[in-house]
């Protein structure tokens, strides 16, 4: 079975290549270029059909995604005939959010004969099993991370992120299409009257899948630059959903950690906060 990697901008697609066991074939939707990885095939969405046949031509059976990508905006002229039939589906979905739109997106590829494979599938060592890896938790850290996990469900279930920060009971912010660095550094920005006294507990970052999303694409994602981020933001540690974040280049984060005096804790969804 020949692999595919679908491809967006940032480091996820390099490190899930470094991953595997053999390079698969790399396509990068055009405008969102992978770090370090040289594409076999750029596409765009206006030309869906005759990527899929490149695909088919090159033997691959199976894709998996990896990388950010935004709503890129669809030229009209470019479309071909086949494409431009489905382009009232993709904007139905589109209308009804992320979720909606990566939903359909799964269910034209595997339409046209390509199974899909999640980065847990196919790079397990990437998203960590429940265990605390880095430094101690407390009670308080413990109580803070359910509070945030009921609040990143909330999230998910209306489609609008995968994480937020939680320190004392409190929520002092959440993820939106902006992205974890940006709401980590509006903690960094808040004024020490607005937030709990540290001394109680320093508070954490919380990542998770959404409730209804297909796992097997846009797996929240944490990485070095997330701990340097929580550390800045003067966060205890970072916690996320055992088995549904990926972690990039993990022995790094839990340098880098420790180093901060930082925790890092896959909890066990089981532990509550989510359905």
């Amino acid at each position: 079975m020949t692999l595919a990697l679908i491809a967006g901008a940032g480091a996820l697609p390099a490190a899930l290549v470094a991953a595997l066991p053999e390079r698969p074939f790399i396509a990068a939707l055009d405008g969102f270029p992978p770090e370090g990885l040289a594409p076999d095939l750029t596409f765009r969405i206006e030309r869906l059909y005759p990527f899929f046949a490149a695909l088919h031509d090159a033997g691959v059976t199976q894709v998996t995604f990896a990388g950010a990508v935004r709503r890129p905006r669809l030229d009209p002229a470019l479309f071909d005939a086949a494409t431009a039939q489905i382009v009232p589906r993709l904007m139905q979905a589109m209308a009804q959010g992320d979720d909606a739109t990566l939903r359909e997106v799964i269910a034209l590829f595997e339409e046209d004969g390509l199974a899909i494979a999640g980065a847990a599938e196919i790079a397990p060592a990437l998203v960590p099993g429940e265990g605390l890896l880095v430094g101690q938790i407390t009670a308080r850290d413990q109580q803070d991370a359910a509070r945030a996990a009921a609040i990143a469900e909330a999230l998910g279930r209306v489609d609008v992120g995968q994480g937020c920060v939680v320190q004392q009971g409190l929520c002092l912010a959440a993820e939106t299409l902006s992205g974890t660095d940006a709401m980590l550094s509006t903690v960094a920005g808040l004024p020490a009257a607005l937030r709990p006294p540290a001394q109680a507990g320093r508070g954490l970052l919380y990542k998770a899948p959404k409730p209804l999303q297909d796992r097997r694409i846009d797996l929240p994602a944490l990485g070095p630059a997330s701990v340097a981020a929580a550390a800045a933001a003067g966060l205890g540690g970072i916690a996320w959903e055992a088995g549904g974040v990926i972690c990039l280049d993990l022995p790094q984060m839990q340098a880098l950690a420790a180093e901060q005096g930082l925790f890092l804790w896959a909890r066990a969804a089981s532990s509550g906060g989510r359905a």
